[in-house]
């Protein structure tokens, strides 16, 4: 489906109706972004994860204290590639650290950490500071390096200890690994983290039994019981328990109406394995049904028809704490704890490499920090020939286009589109691609190839933002008939729809057309989503146009307070304000929208106002409205 589309309408006043995206439905995490992916144990109370949070970053020092300035010789030097850096003392080491950290640099702030630590190793705030870096950027050994330092000060130290326990995992030390387990308090952080590690410890050990006992405490936990059935089917499944796996596996599968490829997968994988290849073609075939958009299960069916018996999904104690590892990481990928779920990625993929899942993960929580280059070299390492690789492609396609390589993501996505040309998803992010760039000839082109492309050339309810994506690149492109189709259409398919009913309304208000329909159309999208600026910007502009100054000028100012940085609605605003009387607020107003980087067009207009003013519009009336059919 399209990534992106215009949530707002602007008709022929010039503004830019492409600010944003059309929602977190529409654009959402990894589990949203690749159909049928979400595992059902990572909805989890949001309680459950703050606390989580919260107690696995007790371990660090906080910011508040204060920090002495830099004296000249301990002043950073940003100094070019091959030529020599000006000397750095601990303090500067470690400022340059912080700034780095708080600029979402962290290979940088990792790599001035640990040359503060060379000059003060006896810091534990410091080494602390080191460490979750260090492991936030998958330099798990030198994470190894600095952990026994800080478990020596700070035993209840989460992630120190959980960096020793895991490197005696690696070393296939499951008695130590226990040990650990058994060290760690059964509160807080490891109400979580210590029934997966001592269950698998136990696995390790070649104990399947006390293994999956030891998991017993998440089904305690509110919203944890599928995690537990899963990894008891894992146990089960890697023991030779066959029936207790399956039963197990039945429980996740079933747990909502909508299956997700994971369990799928397992499950599928567990029935080919053992002889069952037309049940796991009926899971197969379930799980297409579910997820009509999704390619996962493809490779699977032409195993089962080419009578091929697939190897374990799992085959050792390791892979599955690396499983565990993903899972919690999943759980925390929601806004302020996405950055321990890097973490426990990061240990994920220490323990098991070639693991797509957490590769994907790993590259989304990138993503999300604006880190699009690191992202990409995640994604390349994942294997093409996985049934993850294709999703993995269509990801880095985006990670081009964002560090300047947009010939080269727009070449990938024609490749993509003719290696598999009965699939209409790489010509849609084309489109949408193009659009952004304002290639809306060339991007009506591919979003027609795309919808060529459905069965029957027919879009379904649920795709609807594919031919509301194209409408709104018809409308730039100066088609307006066929774009008034196109959002009439989606709106058949998704009546409440807010993002269509406020393209559709505003544009009609605009056009002067359809004027009591387009007003309540544009009313219900603002009732829908009363939060969102863009949608209530555009109601604000709908009063203006309809010549309602003191109405619009009202609606605007509550816009202006959910998007207070967003130039065209402060524009918006100032014009409501002059035409309300209100000049000297006005002037103020378009100046702020100057502060805020408007597109060069929109610069020259508001300027001119502010030199001018504005003359009185002719607001759109019955007499215009007629035009309408």
């Amino acid at each position: 489906m399209p990534s992106a589309a215009a949530s707002r309408g602007a008709g022929t006043t010039g503004y830019d109706r492409e600010r944003r995206g059309p929602g977190a439905e529409e654009s959402g995490s990894l589990t949203k972004r690749i159909p049928g992916m979400k595992p059902r144990f990572t909805a989890v109370a949001s309680g459950a994860v703050v606390v989580f949070a919260t107690l696995l970053f007790a371990c660090a020092a906080s910011d508040s204290a204060g920090t002495a300035p830099l004296s000249d010789s301990d002043k950073v030097s940003a100094a070019p590639a091959g030529q020599e850096e000006l000397p750095m003392g601990t303090l500067g080491a470690y400022l340059a650290g912080r700034h780095a950290q708080y600029g979402r640099d962290y290979g940088a702030a990792a790599e001035f950490y640990g040359r503060a630590l060379t000059g003060d190793p006896d810091d534990v705030e410091l080494m602390n500071r080191t460490l979750l870096l260090e492991v936030s950027e998958g330099r798990i050994g030198e994470a190894v390096r600095i952990a026994p330092g800080i478990v020596a000060i700070q035993p209840e130290s989460p992630i120190a200890a959980l960096v020793l326990l895991l490197d005696d995992v690696k070393r296939g030390d499951f008695a130590a690994a226990e040990a650990k387990v058994a060290a760690m308090p059964q509160d807080g952080v490891h109400r979580f983290v210590g029934p997966l590690l001592l269950a698998w410890a136990k696995e390790g050990r070649g104990q399947p039994v006390p293994a999956i006992a030891a998991l017993q405490p998440l089904a305690e936990i509110r919203g944890f019981q599928p995690l537990r059935d899963f990894h008891a089917a894992l146990i089960a499944d890697l023991a030779g328990r066959t029936q207790e796996a399956e039963e197990n596996y039945l429980k996740v599968v079933n747990a909502t109406p909508r299956v997700n490829w994971r369990s799928v997968e397992m499950l599928g994988n567990l029935y080919e394995r053992t002889g069952r290849p037309e049940q796991a073609r009926a899971l197969y075939e379930r799980f297409i049904k579910d997820n009509p958009d999704s390619e996962f299960a493809e490779p699977a069916l032409a195993r089962v028809a080419a009578g091929q018996v697939p190897p374990p999904r799992l085959t050792n104690a390791r892979e599955g704490i690396a499983e565990g590892l993903f899972d919690l990481a999943s759980v925390l990928n929601q806004g302020e704890t996405s950055d321990l779920a890097l973490l426990y990625g990061r240990l994920a993929l220490d323990l098991r490499p070639d693991f797509p899942l957490a590769q994907l993960l790993v590259a989304e929580i990138l993503e999300a920090q604006q880190r699009p280059a690191d992202a990409l070299t995640v994604l390349r390492t994942i294997d093409r020939a996985s049934p993850f690789g294709w999703s993995a492609r269509l990801r880095e396609t985006a990670d081009l286009d964002a560090i300047g390589k947009t010939d080269e993501a727009i070449d990938e996505l024609k490749s993509m589109a003719a290696d598999r040309p009965t699939r209409p998803q790489p010509l849609f992010e084309l489109g949408d691609l193009l659009r952004t760039k304002s290639r809306f000839g060339e991007a009506v082109e591919a979003y027609d190839a795309a919808i060529a492309r459905l069965p029957g050339g027919d879009v379904e309810p649920r795709q609807w933002t594919l031919l509301y994506s194209r409408a709104i690149t018809l409308e730039r492109s100066g088609q307006w008939g066929r774009a008034e189709t196109d959002l009439k259409r989606a709106l058949e398919l998704q009546p409440e729809q807010p993002l269509v009913l406020n393209y559709l309304g505003y544009s009609w208000i605009d056009r002067g057309e359809h004027l009591d329909e387009a007003l309540k159309m544009v009313e219900r999208a603002v009732q829908l989503r009363p939060n969102d600026g863009y949608i209530v910007d555009s109601l604000g502009w709908a009063h203006y146009r309809l010549g309602d100054y003191g109405k619009a000028a009202e609606i605007l100012e509550r816009a202006v307070e959910m998007k207070p940085q967003d130039p065209t609605i402060n524009d918006h605003l100032g014009d409501a304000y002059w035409q309300s009387g209100r000049q000297a607020e006005a002037k103020a107003q378009w100046q702020r929208a100057l502060l805020f980087n408007p597109e060069a067009g929109e610069v020259k207009t508001i300027e001119a106002k502010l030199d001018r003013g504005l003359d009185k519009p002719t607001p759109a009336g019955p007499a215009t409205a007629r035009g309408g059919g």
